[in-house]
């Protein structure tokens, strides 16, 4: 397997290369040269297969000789260390809980598996590499802890000021070590746009080898595949048709959904469900993409109004708009609505919603059409005492912390405050590189 620049098909690089330089020289997206196609065979008999063997299965073609079997399947092993529950919510209708990791949200899954596959590329290397990831809410945290402690590798993190919850903060700037927290005075798009801007300097990448935990990095976002097939594997049986309504922020997540359809996966319908940060609604609508500027929302992880990973979707429809508009249906939700179903959820069904999770809600529910043999499945992509301090007032003190979490509020905050201005970021590295 080569992967190519979505900006200039001609550059194309190994697995290896894509994962530690993360992003091409040409600032494009880098996409696997051939969609791989599982067996027949093996999807209509899912249900026989160990987790391991099926993520095993499904992400080897995309890796190929590059990582032995053995050392594969032991990063497999760390990553899906964890529980994927369906939870049922409602008359055809079930939650995909994401939030059983280390930092109680889906991007843990991503974040280990990049972690040990650079861990092994790195292994006998003696130049230290810089993990440089923006985060919106949780891949900071995910990140911080899939590489805490990784030789030769130092993380660091940027993540908008005052636009992310308590505990996520806490989780990226409490760990110390090998992880360096930046807090910008910005929003998520600029602190994103900030790491692409140094993965272009070459000044820079001459001073330190950069490479980025974002899910625009092939080794954070093929392994969200994992988790749609074990769904698949626990709903066949009951519910061979599966819509899955995924809250999107950078479009990662369903994206891995959607390449694991293109895969073989049997799946009905992809429904994007978004904050007011609705760009790729729009694009859906009317075939004009105009990213604005990022709006602050309950659902922060999802405040993103440039979505990095949409034109790996494009590309998997061959740019064909009708064509995706046969597979994908997406819509944008207000803080309002996000609320409301909050409380309704809790109140009829006695299930606790975090906000993502609430827009993933909403979206089923607009668009899902239930039927015989048809299940809805939204993602609950973290866990809701991650957002606590900004849950509906008469929900917060229903929601359980789990233990684990509780030593972390005591935890002092280590992070370097800094303007949205590169050349302050730059200078930055530069010294304490």
């Amino acid at each position: 397997m080569h992967y190519y620049s979505l900006q200039n098909p001609q550059h194309r690089v190994s697995f290896e290369e894509a994962v530690v330089k993360g992003l091409a020289p040409d600032k494009g997206l880098y996409f696997p040269d051939h969609i791989p196609q599982l067996d027949k065979d093996f999807i209509d008999h899912l249900e026989q297969y160990d987790d391991l063997d099926i993520a095993y299965r499904v992400i080897s073609p995309f890796v190929g000789h590059e990582i032995p079997e053995a050392d594969l399947k032991q990063i497999i092993k760390d990553t899906l260390h964890f529980p994927f529950p369906l939870e049922k919510v409602a008359d055809h209708i079930y939650a995909l809980e994401l939030f059983h990791g280390p930092t109680l949200a889906f991007k843990d899954v991503g974040a280990r598996f990049m972690a040990g596959c650079l861990g092994y590329f790195r292994r006998n290397s003696t130049r230290p590499v810089t993990v440089l990831v923006a985060t919106s809410g949780d891949t900071g945290g995910a990140v911080a802890h899939g590489f805490y402690n990784v030789p030769g590798i130092r993380v660091v993190i940027l993540y908008p000021s005052g636009k992310v919850s308590t505990l996520q903060e806490k989780q990226l700037t409490t760990l110390g070590g090998n992880i360096v927290a930046l807090e910008i005075q910005g929003t998520f798009d600029d602190c994103q746009q900030l790491v692409k801007t140094a993965f272009l300097d070459d000044d820079l990448q001459a001073h330190c080898q950069l490479t980025s935990a974002n899910s625009i990095n092939v080794a954070r976002w093929l392994p969200q595949m994992f988790y749609y097939f074990l769904a698949y594997k626990q709903m066949k049986q009951a519910y061979p048709h599966l819509v899955f309504s995924v809250p999107s922020g950078n479009f990662g997540n369903i994206c891995a959904g959607m390449m694991a359809a293109a895969m073989g996966m049997p799946v009905q319908r992809f429904i994007a469900a978004t904050n007011i940060n609705d760009t790729v609604p729009r694009f859906m609508e009317t075939g004009k993409y105009t990213p604005g500027k990022a709006t602050p929302t309950l659902s922060n992880a999802m405040d993103v109004a440039d979505p990095s990973n949409f034109v790996r979707i494009l590309r998997l429809f061959s740019d064909n708009l009708p064509a995706l508009r046969e597979k994908l249906t997406s819509g944008s939700f207000t803080d309002a609505a996000t609320v409301t179903t909050m409380e309704t959820v809790w109140a009829q069904h006695h299930y606790m919603l975090d906000p993502h999770g609430a827009v993933g809600y909403l979206g089923l529910e607009k668009y899902f059409q239930p039927a015989p043999g048809t299940a809805g499945i939204f993602l609950e992509t973290a866990h809701p005492i991650k957002f606590a301090d900004t849950a509906p007032a008469g929900l917060q003190d229903k929601i359980t912390a789990p233990a684990r979490i509780q030593e972390l509020y005591d935890q002092p905050k280590a992070a370097v405050l800094l303007p949205d201005n590169y050349a302050a970021l730059k200078q930055w590295l530069l010294a304490n590189g």
